[in-house]
């Protein structure tokens, strides 16, 4: 095993990972999730390096080592950091059903592959993508947005 060959690996994944966990833990426990994570990694390169979505798998570790979520946990920052969006969204979001709260939020907000956040999440990519739409769907009905305008 190549040091540099981990250290590139660590360097293309820490971003993807951190932006998946704060999506379902405290902001303080993201970074002993992703150490845990790529601990992991490292005790097991040769296994990780074979993998079609060694990502997906990571996070699965990094929940399982810090295991204890109950429900996600979607950080909101400080209004001033906000972009620009409808007020209503938030609470819309809270409405959503834990799996299509993690769905959505993979999907969209991490830009994640319906297949990536099936492995991170433990199941089908068509299940995935039912629990995007349907959350779509209660966003939009919960908002008011219409499709036929």
């Amino acid at each position: 095993m190549s040091d540099g060959e981990f250290e590139a690996f660590v360097q293309a994944m820490d971003p993807q990972l951190r932006r998946a966990l704060s999506a379902h833990l405290p902001p303080e426990r993201v970074a002993d999730a992703i150490a845990e994570a790529f601990a992991y990694a490292w005790q097991h390169w040769k296994r990780v390096q074979e993998m079609d979505n060694p990502g997906g798998y990571l996070y699965r570790v990094a929940q399982s080592k810090t295991r204890s979520r109950k429900q996600g946990f979607l950080p909101w920052p400080a209004d001033a950091e906000l972009p620009d969006y409808e007020p209503g969204l938030a609470p819309a979001l809270l409405e959503l059903s834990p799996a299509q709260l993690r769905a959505i939020w993979l999907v969209h907000g991490c830009g994640w592959s319906h297949v990536e956040a099936g492995v991170a999440l433990r199941m089908s990519a068509s299940t995935v993508a039912t629990h995007v739409s349907r959350a779509l769907d209660r966003l939009r009905t919960r908002m008011g947005v219409r499709d036929d305008v």
